[in-house]
């Protein structure tokens, strides 16, 4: 583990190619934590995740956006290798900048737009960035 390890990092962007969720973790509106498989996609700057507006986890978020994303995986023989990223979100407004991420996210998970009935986003979705502020990974070649 080094403390100069960035998401762009080859190893680690291969690594969250091959995941398919992630666990957020983030301050409970009591100031507990409070956890969320999510989906996501990234790219060699952010994580970014989609969400339906209003839910107790979107209200978390908008209150204190300091976040933690976990991702593990072991092998077969045993071998464990993953990663944790601290950061912040930063909700998205309407732009192309999230269209094209919304498009990521449907190539990524086909099921989306039999969900959303469409392949745009629908109104009463957030999508949010994670700007990593730590990344720390375990086990990855």
């Amino acid at each position: 583990m080094s403390s100069s390890e960035r998401l762009a990092d080859q190893k680690i962007q291969a690594f969250l190619g091959t995941r398919e969720v992630v666990v957020l973790a983030m301050v409970g509106s009591d100031g507990a934590p409070q956890t969320a498989p999510m989906w996501f996609v990234h790219t060699p700057d952010a994580l970014f995740m989609i969400s339906v507006d209003g839910l107790p986890k979107v209200t978390s978020l908008k209150r204190d956006p300091r976040v933690a994303v976990a991702a593990e995986t072991t092998t077969a023989q045993g071998a464990i290798s993953g990663l944790t990223v601290n950061g912040r979100v930063e909700f998205l407004a309407d732009s192309d900048e999230r269209r094209q991420l919304a498009e990521r996210f449907l190539q990524k998970y086909p099921r989306l737009e039999r969900l959303w009935r469409s392949r745009v986003i629908p109104g009463n979705r957030v999508m949010f960035r994670i700007t990593p502020e730590r990344v720390r990974s375990w086990g990855l070649a």
